[in-house]
């Protein structure tokens, strides 16, 4: 307390005793897999594997290229950014390293009849290495143009030869650059016109050789936490609520074309721990491609018997556009819908809130379904968790289920669980302000204004179940949550109970035949 010794008005500051806790992103993806390219603004993270935030398509395809045959990655961002995704973490999985191969460049000549004249190789990998022409000094009329060449590497210059021409660049370059090696193709002796044996100004940059392919194994995909890659890696990405793991048939896809189930089951356990670990998010898993659903029915039961609040599956995989197409005999491609779900979810999220099941919503983008499910075939899928994407005629292609694969029917669907993290998430960043303050009634009453008031708030918007407040939560912090004992500890003890929404799954109307009495 301030020292008051000079008579007059004096003003405090008291803190209020509480604070105003606010809902926090409830729709931020991780997508684990292999792209084109990688970023390189980092230093400490020279192959662009640690966690980066993209808010855009056009934004991924700047750091990590577009779509590229053997990456499934592009195919799953480009389809949640496409239903309505706003942010996502991209996570690369490394499956291929630079060849040490030479790379190669043709520049061509200002004379289109000369077609590329000199070939220029690179002494070792070619990363970064780049070739620039201008115009050298002035000869007299009639003699062969000189140009300047010069060498660098990742914008720095290394090598430089001037007053070069296509007579001698051969001799002059390869006799003293440790960096590339040239090759004249046209005979500059027979040249009618020397005059117009003028190489093309510009930037050229060398192209390297094809990357070699990297065998990517199931801890490859998980990751290291200290290292800050993979799965594992995501731990730093707090606000994350959603993985995803779109490679993995990728990579877990054999020689003869088969799928290593094993491989993939171990990828999604791992998936799966990570999610129950951080309890902030949600795995959201990919059925393995090419089963009908009694095969699919299998495989959940007596293989991967997942059994977690933490995780939803989803079955068959979807038909989409393919960006790189060569013809009409593959115009579309089937990949896993994972990445269009995780975008479904935030779109519900976006338009009606985290309680609502993101269910009966249409997939943007699909056009068919690897095979169409029936209700019939359905009933034996969905009380076993696996959630179906069928096609229903002029009402699109919708996803036709929202259940996790928890055993526990407190955690059924996946809108529960997720309406869960959100307010456990938003209690704790919310009342941070408790910590090392007097244990007292004061704390406690200021504990149960504030949560009772984010909760009040939520019951308005219709993520809590009853007609009153009073039914839909309540919050306890008195002295017999508190007992002496618990003081003594260091301890605050607020109970909170919360009755979420749960979505209406069967709709069953009654229906009789009324008859009129005289």
């Amino acid at each position: 307390m301030p020292s008051y010794l000079t008579p007059g008005v004096y003003i405090e500051e008291v803190p209020s005793g509480g604070a105003t806790l606010a809902a926090g992103l409830t729709a931020v993806a991780a997508f684990v897999g292999f792209t084109e390219s990688y970023p390189t603004d980092d230093p400490s993270d020279p192959q662009g594997l640690k966690p980066r935030l993209v808010t855009s398509w056009a934004q991924y395809e700047s750091l990590y290229g577009g779509f590229v045959g053997g990456a499934m990655l592009p195919h799953s961002v480009y389809g949640f950014f496409n239903n309505g995704g706003g942010m996502a973490y991209i996570v690369r999985v490394q499956h291929r390293e630079p060849s040490q191969e030479p790379g190669h460049l043709a520049l061509p000549a200002v004379d289109r009849a000369l077609g590329q004249p000199i070939e220029i190789s690179s002494v070792g990998p070619a990363d970064g290495l780049t070739v620039l022409i201008d115009g050298g000094s002035e000869v007299d009329e009639g003699e062969m143009p000189l140009f300047n060449l010069l060498v660098e590497r990742d914008g720095e210059e290394i090598e430089t030869y001037a007053d070069v021409s296509l007579s001698d660049v051969e001799s002059v370059v390869n006799g003293g650059s440790q960096t590339v090696q040239v090759s004249v193709s046209i005979d500059t002796s027979s040249l009618e016109d020397p005059s117009l044996a003028q190489v093309k100004a510009g930037s050229y940059a060398v192209t390297p050789a094809e990357p070699l392919p990297v065998e990517v194994r199931p801890k490859d995909f998980v990751g290291s936490e200290s290292d800050r890659v993979g799965i594992n890696g995501l731990v730093i990405a707090d606000e994350v609520t959603m993985v995803i793991v779109p490679d993995l048939i990728t990579a877990a896809t054999k020689e003869d074309g088969s799928i290593d189930l094993g491989m993939w089951k171990a990828v999604q356990t791992a998936l799966i721990t990570h999610c129950e670990l951080q309890a902030n998010r949600l795995a959201v898993l990919d059925a393995p491609p090419g089963m009908n659903p009694q095969q699919i029915k299998e495989w959940r039961s007596d293989i991967a018997m997942y059994d977690s609040a933490f995780a939803a599956f989803y079955y068959p995989w979807i038909k989409v556009d393919n960006p790189l197409t060569s013809g009409p005999a593959d115009a579309e491609i089937m990949v896993p819908p994972s990445g269009h779900i995780a975008g479904v979810w935030s779109r519900v999220d976006d338009t009606r809130g985290v309680w609502k099941a993101p269910a009966n919503e249409v997939v943007r983008g699909a056009l068919s379904t690897e095979l169409d499910i029936t209700k019939g075939e359905q009933s034996l899928l969905n009380p076993i968790g696996i959630n179906c994407i069928r096609p229903f005629g002029t009402r699109g292609i919708r996803v036709w289920g929202a259940r996790t694969l928890a055993s526990d029917t407190d955690w059924t669907y996946v809108n529960v669980r997720r309406l869960f993290n959100m307010i456990e998430t938003a209690i704790m960043e919310g009342t941070q302000f408790a910590v090392f303050e007097p244990n007292d009634q004061k704390l406690w009453a200021g504990l149960s204004r504030t949560i009772s008031s984010f909760l009040r708030g939520l019951w308005r918007d219709g993520a809590l179940f009853g007609a009153t407040a009073d039914q839909a939560f309540f919050v306890k912090c008195d002295a017999e949550t508190n007992p002496p004992d618990s003081i003594d500890q260091g301890k605050v003890v607020v109970e909170v109970g919360i009755a979420p929404v749960k979505p209406a799954e069967f709709v069953i109307f009654r229906i009789s035949q009324f008859k009129q009495t005289a």
